[in-house]
């Protein structure tokens, strides 16, 4: 079994299992542990993974650190755990104290669900305030997988990764900032604009002038990426098909195989196989409810189908924009969701009895 898979095996036990996990000692055994000896370290030789080592400051003795990890006699990670149900937020100072006591560069903080890395990018010694990689285990993506494998037994090299670090501590950031910059444009950031074009003195009523049209400018040239990607998407897919042939350039109206909507302004696209989910869905809910009430909502992350097109009576959610792992997403009594991965469309048919019951709670 390959790394990719190893995790994603983990992803799915964490899962089933979170809500059964009722101690800090528990999670370790259950996912954190687990998580190390993915990443192709010996839980079981202590001069390789070492439980509660001594990370004595001066003025603070018997503070101990959950885990580290040597190799080649000298410890390279840190790992402070907390229970699965913890918010890490409000732990990071801990971690920041054992690491100034430790020459390791990168401390991890996780509840095992949610893996936090830190280094000490911008004072040596000293942990930054940020961490510069998360991955949450319930949400992979190919890119955290890719980044965890940097800290693999067989591929770590400390250089890369503080490489590495660097631009993606920087990145998100950036990332972030121009996320909120494009929904909700600042003053200046409207004005660096205006001046472009507007030749005149940038007072309160050009910027109230010129905030809608950035905003409007912003969501075209989004557009015009998505319109742009799903073109190159049709001709590849004709290439491959039809290698013999000179594709013809796609019409505006084309869609990728399997793809039967996209809203381009949300950045939203509904798939074949999420329509045919919602079919199954109301075929098993035919027996106990008019199907004209179920209704789906298509988002970024997930494929919802709601009772009433109302979003407080959720039915289930369809995940199925990982690669490699499918999820139902299912709705207890407090409005709790649980995956659970399915092979195909056809494994939905196990959980009829639980969407019945959900809608019948509603009723």
């Amino acid at each position: 079994m390959d790394f990719k898979d190893i995790l994603y095996q983990l992803s799915e036990r964490i899962n089933k299992q979170r809500d059964l996990i009722a101690t800090e000692e528990a999670t370790k055994n259950a996912f954190i542990m687990p998580m190390i000896s993915a990443l192709g370290y010996d839980v079981f030789n202590p001069l390789e993974v070492i439980p509660e080592l001594d990370c004595d400051l001066v003025k603070k003795k018997g503070e101990k650190i959950d885990y580290a990890i040597n190799r080649n006699g000298e410890t390279i990670i840190l790992i402070e755990c907390k229970h699965c149900a913890q918010n890490l937020s409000l732990h990071d100072t801990q971690l920041k104290r054992y690491f100034v006591a430790s020459k390791a560069r990168f401390g991890v903080l996780t509840n095992g669900i949610e893996y936090r890395f830190y280094t000490d990018l911008e004072s040596p010694n000293i942990m930054d305030e940020k961490p510069f990689l998360v991955v949450n285990m319930l949400d992979l993506s190919e890119s955290d997988i890719e980044q965890l494998k940097k800290f693999h037994k067989s591929y770590y090299d400390l250089e890369k990764i503080l490489s590495t670090a660097q631009e993606l501590k920087y990145t998100t950031e950036l990332r972030s900032i121009i996320n909120a910059e494009f929904l909700t444009p600042s003053a200046e950031f409207v004005k660096y604009f205006a001046k472009q074009v507007y030749e005149g003195m940038v007072n309160q009523r050009i910027l109230d002038l010129f905030t809608p049209l950035v905003k409007k400018a912003i969501v075209g040239i989004i557009n015009d990426t998505i319109s742009e990607r799903l073109g190159l998407a049709m001709v590849d897919n004709d290439e491959k098909e039809e290698s013999s042939k000179t594709p013809s350039a796609p019409s505006a109206s084309a869609l990728p195989e399997g793809v039967v909507f996209v809203d381009e302004e949300k950045g939203i696209v509904t798939t074949q196989e999420e329509i045919d989910s919602y079919n199954i869905v109301k075929a098993i809910l035919c027996p106990v409810v008019d199907v004209a009430r179920i209704f789906y909502r298509d988002a970024q992350r997930y494929f919802a189908i709601l009772l009433d097109d109302n979003n407080r009576k959720p039915i289930c959610r369809m995940h199925f924009n990982a690669k490699t792992v499918k999820y139902i997403g299912l709705f207890d009594e407090t409005g709790k969701e649980t995956r659970y991965v399915i092979q195909s469309l056809n494994d939905i048919f196990n959980f009829s009895e639980q969407l019945r019951a959900t809608v019948q709670r509603y009723e």
